[in-house]
């Protein structure tokens, strides 16, 4: 190699960690092609909630005429499983293999799952909108397993993921593995979206089964890539005379104190308050700003956009020893802030004043995640992340299933009393439903602030060593752990 080629190429590798998003994530232990590789299972994920909570609700319910509350049925399996998100996390900590592997057999067990149910969704969808013959009664049962396998999978390989990645990333570069992870899931989504919506737009039941059973495919790949070669093997941690810890007494171990029971009330009160809106924000902007349909469309860009910058801004914050929690008290102080505007967009009639709300509520949403996620990821309870994890994506999941759905019930009840005149003349007003939910999500952020409080002031123990600056060569220095037995100031 000349000199000149040599001179550029080193040039072009110190460029690269500082000014490619996230390239400062890798680490010796995780270097970034591999870390890349290993994110890919957060992209199926994300596609998949996609398809699930967006693009089949409409399928559903124009093109099939399948009636809301079927729908709605539907779609809310999943999060039946949520729950158990804790027990999946807590067995993949205690997995008995001749193998050796911990976390692979779960990630591939529930990428199996997911395959499945996408694979029998379409036909499952047909046959609900009775354009089949056959009884009524198979159509929902068929429809009700795939949404149901599907949400199992999703669940499974996730948390055993993200068990997984924080097996590998050293501690000091877990803040910004997060941050890559968590992008990755919106990049997915946002792919999922864009894809799902061009090759549906010339609508099919031939069409329909050719998505959902390529995005099936697409998980298969896309999982099998990442876990390749990612796990060790290690015959010892998981041969079959090894003591395993009942499920029960790991988590009266891991829920003991308050912290950790005041960290998953936290994370339940914030992320259902920045979950209410989902499927109100667009429609606000339509009937009560009479914003058009490309406009509110775009209001999705603003709110990833705000996400994308929060992911950015906690890898930096997090990197120089920054509290996550008090990043997560950060994201709902922004919260607040941004359904205020959102409030007030409407009698000052201030579409700008809409769109700034929506950015902020992703931001705000963006560091609440991280945070949290983070956070889990330093509850170790002894080196068991996946207990850690699993109780993060439970309380995470059921709180915003549970936030969406009551959002829409709480704007059709409010909207519906004040238009028969039951709250009042000064009440009838467009924007009343809609402004209910948005103080209750304020009320909830407030609440959330109040339970983190004491968490986010606790400290304890020596700082560890990390580096300061993130690269691929890290030199040695400080900063504080994540858990709670340690909290960083």
């Amino acid at each position: 190699m000349s000199r000149f080629s040599a001179t550029l190429v080193a040039h072009w590798s110190s460029m690269g960690t500082r000014f490619l998003p996230f390239a400062d994530a890798a680490s010796t232990e995780l270097p970034l092609p591999r870390l890349l590789r290993l994110a890919l299972f957060q992209v199926s994920v994300g596609m998949a909630v996609v398809l699930l909570n967006g693009t089949l609700n409409r399928v559903m319910i124009v093109e099939l005429g399948v009636g809301a509350a079927m729908v709605a049925a539907m779609v809310s399996l999943p999060l039946l499983f949520a729950p158990l998100r804790v027990l999946v996390g807590h067995r993949s900590d205690t997995h008995r293999s001749h193998l050796g592997w911990k976390r692979v057999p779960y990630i591939w067990m529930g990428t199996l799952l997911q395959f499945g149910g996408l694979a029998i969704m379409p036909f499952a969808l047909i046959v609900l909108s009775g354009d089949a013959s056959g009884p009524e009664w198979v159509g929902r049962a068929s429809a009700a397993l795939a949404f149901l396998l599907t949400g199992i999978g999703l669940h499974t390989t996730q948390t055993a993921g993200l068990a997984l990645a924080t097996d590998l990333a050293p501690r000091p570069s877990r803040p910004r593995v997060v941050a890559l992870l968590y992008v990755m899931l919106l990049l997915g989504m946002v792919a999922g979206a864009a894809g799902f919506g061009a090759l549906l737009g010339d609508f099919s039941q031939i069409r329909l089964i050719q998505v959902i059973q390529g995005c099936a495919l697409a998980t298969l790949l896309l999982n099998g890539i990442a876990l390749w070669k990612q796990e060790a093997r290690n015959p010892r941690q998981t041969h079959h005379g090894r003591e395993r810890i009942p499920f029960l007494a790991a988590w009266r171990e891991f829920a003991a104190g308050s912290r950790p029971k005041r960290f998953l009330i936290a994370l339940g009160l914030g992320t259902a308050a920045f979950s209410m809106q989902d499927i109100l924000l667009e429609p606000y902007g339509g009937e009560v700003l009479r914003l058009s349909v490309g406009a509110t469309t775009a209001l999705t860009g603003l709110v990833a956009g705000g996400t994308l910058a929060a992911c950015a801004l906690a890898a930096r914050r997090l990197e120089l020893g920054g509290n996550p929690l008090r990043l997560a008290a950060l994201g709902a102080v922004t919260g607040v802030f941004a359904f205020a505007a959102v409030i007030f967009s409407a009698p000052l009639g201030s579409v700008a004043l809409f769109r700034l709300g929506a950015a902020l509520i992703g931001f705000g949403g963006g560091l609440f995640a991280v945070g949290t996620l983070v956070a889990a990821m330093g509850m170790d309870a002894g080196g068991r992340f996946g207990m850690a994890l699993g109780a993060w994506g439970a309380v995470q999941a059921a709180a915003a299933g549970g936030g969406i759905a009551l959002g829409g019930a709480i704007r059709d009840l409010v909207s519906g009393l004040a238009a028969s005149g039951a709250l009042g003349s000064a009440m009838d007003q467009p924007a009343i439903g809609y402004t209910v939910v948005y103080h209750m999500e304020i009320a909830l952020l407030f609440a959330a602030l109040a339970v983190l409080g004491p968490l986010v002031n606790a400290l304890g123990g020596e700082p560890e060593r990390i580096p300061k600056r993130f690269g691929l060569a890290e030199p040695q220095r400080s900063t504080k752990q994540f858990g709670f037995a340690e909290l960083p100031g």
